[in-house]
């Protein structure tokens, strides 16, 4: 997430050097507005670190608005949407209260 679309094409085009290669859909990088109050407040109550998620999400569609937004739930996000995925319930509780604590607190906003 960190290149242009243009520099990504240029990437590839250089590793397929003497490929033929046709890219048929692109989009940027979608960033999370980490230099954000609230991104960086939400980020450290879930007490996790910020990673790229690969893939298209909806955080993509705030990123090109200029709205911060980050991906986040219960669950190893390798196996979302696969024949495997399954979450622990305990997860989702915790992910909840974690939430849940973080909207409360006013200072957030």
């Amino acid at each position: 997430p960190d290149l242009s679309v243009a520099a990504a094409i240029d990437h590839l085009r250089e590793v397929f050097d003497g490929f033929q290669l046709m890219v048929i859909d692109e989009a940027p990088g979608a960033r999370p507005g980490l230099d954000r109050k609230i991104v960086a407040s939400f980020v450290d109550a879930m007490g996790g670190t910020v990673e790229p998620k690969f893939g298209w999400t909806d955080v993509a569609r705030f990123s090109a608005l200029g709205t911060p937004a980050v991906n986040f739930g219960p669950g190893d996000p390798t196996i979302a949407h696969s024949v495997n995925e399954h979450v622990d319930v305990s997860e989702i509780h915790e992910v909840y209260a974690k939430v849940s604590a973080w909207l409360d607190a006013a200072e957030n906003f």
